[in-house]
């Protein structure tokens, strides 16, 4: 069976369980527990590593008075996804939030799903059309491209997944203004790269981080719930595209914990129209949710790759890809 025919097959499958009229004829959750585990094992070849499966499949209902209820996954690696449905009750929730995440873990272990030469080049173009940059340079390791380009072929062979995972931490530390600190420190990007591949994303990292927007509300009192207020906006309407959710969702969770510290420190009465607001957002339609800056900012993240997406419209799923867009990070970081 030829890569395209098993991915259609996958689907068909999963999008068939969606329409009978008992969903407990498919248990998803159990499915992606099982896979996860069977996975997990393979790779550490220890029949132990079952057991540890439930702490890294974590489940996260959003808080909600009442329907729709929201509930988000994380994968071993970090990858999030939630439910892209409507659900009236927190299992519907769990249950949809399973089957996005379970769809795209089949879909990633696809031989076309791989980091691979082709691929490598077709996304170094794609970076060179969309940034300031030229194709030739992609060989010089003191460039922008250069250092993508490395970056990529450090990740050949390795899932796109598993790429994206690595590549939401410069998203994040783009966003919170680190790398451009980095940046005037006179660090090189070789360097820079090399550490937060190795460390990855942290409590200490995203702690770090809340206490950096907690300063900025210090200063400028007010900022942190406008932040937050685009932030879960973004999330909304990231997750009712279907696609891998862990950049959102982090920027949400890190303003959450500066803004639950500047609670502490001020009067409630400052935060009242933060209040309830992402309960309130999920009774709007998609089109008044972002500013124009807003859906910028997601486009620039996640413009898909013309060859390896894949829309599925009638489960809502986007199988996103790596893209140069994504790597706009450190072709910021490169810029200067």
């Amino acid at each position: 069976m030829s890569s395209k025919e098993m991915e259609e097959s996958i689907i068909s499958y999963l999008s068939q369980s969606e329409t009978d009229d008992n969903p407990k004829n498919l248990n998803v959750v159990a499915i992606l527990h099982n896979f996860w585990e069977q996975k997990q094992r393979a790779q550490s070849d220890d029949s132990s590593a079952g057991s540890e499966m439930e702490s890294l499949l974590l489940y996260e209902s959003a808080s909600s008075p009442g329907p729709p209820y929201v509930c988000y996954v994380t994968l071993p690696g970090g990858s999030c996804f939630g439910n892209y449905k409507v659900c009236d009750t927190q299992a519907e929730a769990r249950r949809d939030a399973a089957r996005v995440a379970l769809m795209n873990s089949l879909v990633n272990e696809l031989p076309c799903r791989r980091i691979s030469p082709d691929f490598i080049f077709q996304s170094l173009q794609q970076a060179a059309k969309e940034n300031p940059v030229l194709m030739k340079d992609a060989h010089d390791p003191n460039t922008s491209i250069g250092t993508y380009n490395l970056l990529l072929h450090s990740f050949m062979g390795r899932t796109m997944l598993e790429f994206q995972e690595m590549m939401t931490v410069f998203q994040l530390l783009q966003w919170n203004g680190t790398l451009k600190a980095l940046r005037e420190r006179q660090y090189s990007r070789q360097s820079v790269i090399a550490y937060y591949c190795q460390r990855g994303l942290d409590e200490y990292m995203h702690s770090s981080m809340a206490l950096d927007w907690l300063g900025r509300e210090q200063r400028s009192p007010g900022l942190l719930g406008l932040e937050l207020q685009v932030a879960q906006k973004e999330l909304v309407l990231a997750r009712r595209r279907g696609i891998e959710l862990r950049f959102y969702k982090e920027k949400n969770d890190i303003l959450s914990l500066a803004l639950s510290q500047a609670y502490i420190q001020h009067p409630p009465e400052m935060f009242e129209q933060e209040s309830n607001h992402t309960c309130e957002q999920e009774q709007l339609p998609l089109h008044p949710l972002h500013s124009c800056d807003a859906d910028a900012q997601i486009s620039q993240c996640y413009s898909p790759s013309p060859v390896f997406n894949k829309k599925i419209s009638d489960t809502g799923t986007s199988f996103s890809s790596p893209s140069p867009s994504s790597l706009q990070a450190l072709m910021a970081f490169s810029s200067e």
